[in-house]
C-alpha cells in the first residue's frame, strides 16, 4: 500500500508553490503552512488554521491550484519499475489528496493506473489515523497484519502502524530520525531499494534499508 507524493511521485515544487500562495493570502508564515500540510488531507490544515472559515470553499481553492499546477511532477526513482513487477490485484495508492488531484498527479508522472485507490475522498479520517490504510487492506482482502505500507510523512508512517500493518519509510519529505520516531520498520532511499520476490501465492519484498 503506497502513499502517493514523496513516494511514487515527486509533486513537492507544485505542492509548496499554491501552499505558499495560500498561506500568503491569509497571512500566514508559508513554510509553516508547507510542513503542517504535508502527508494529511489538505482540509485538516485549513480546518486547524482557519477555524471558523468556509472550509470547504478553502480546500476547493487549493484543490484547484494543485490540479492547474503539473509543473515538474514527475515519478520518483524506481516507482514505475517496482510498480510493474507488482500482481496488479497486489497493490493500493493510499493518499490524502482527493481523487480528482490523484488521477491529475498519476496521470501526469506516467505512473500504472493502481488496481485500487484509497484517497481523502473515500474516507472519514485521514491519516494519522489508520482509517485509510485499514480501508485499503480489507477491499485487497488481506488483513492489515499481512500488508507492507510505503510512506514518507510521520502522520503516514503512524497510520500504516497502527493500522497493523509494517512500514517502509522513504526520507524524501521528512528526516531518518523523524521518520524512525513515528514507527517505520525500515527506511531506504525509494523505491529503486525495493525488489519484489514472488514464490507462489506469497509476495516477498526485499530491502535495502539506509544505514544509521
Amino acid at each position: 500500500m503506497f502513499d502517493m507524493d514523496g513516494v511514487l511521485i515527486d509533486s513537492t515544487p507544485a505542492v509548496a508553490r499554491v501552499w505558499r500562495k495560500w498561506a500568503v493570502a491569509h497571512s500566514f508564515e508559508a513554510e509553516e503552512v508547507i510542513r503542517r500540510a504535508h502527508g494529511r488531507p489538505s482540509i485538516t490544515t485549513v480546518r486547524e488554521l482557519l477555524p471558523t472559515a468556509d472550509h470547504e470553499a478553502e480546500n476547493a481553492v487549493i484543490e484547484r491550484g494543485e490540479i492547474e499546477d503539473v509543473e515538474g511532477v514527475v515519478p520518483l526513482p524506481g516507482s514505475i519499475e517496482l510498480l510493474r513487477q507488482l500482481p496488479a490485484h497486489r497493490w493500493a495508492i493510499v493518499t490524502s489528496s482527493t481523487r480528482r488531484l490523484a488521477e491529475v498527479r498519476v496521470r501526469t508522472a506516467g505512473l500504472p493506473v493502481p488496481p485500487l485507490f484509497i484517497t481523502s475522498s473515500d474516507i472519514t479520517h485521514g491519516k494519522p489515523h489508520p482509517e485509510p490504510y485499514i480501508k485499503a487492506a480489507e477491499k485487497l482482502g488481506f488483513p492489515s497484519a499481512d500488508c507492507i505500507v510505503v510512506e514518507d510523512t510521520a502522520a503516514g508512517v503512524e497510520a500504516g502502524r497502527r493500522s497493523g500493518a509494517r512500514v517502509i519509510a522513504f526520507p524524501t519529505t521528512m528526516e531518518v530520525h523523524e521518520l524512525r520516531r513515528a514507527g517505520a520498520n525500515w527506511i531506504v532511499a525509494n523505491c529503486g531499494a525495493l525488489t519484489v520476490r514472488s514464490a507462489k501465492a506469497r509476495l516477498n519484498i526485499e530491502v535495502n534499508e539506509i544505514a544509521d
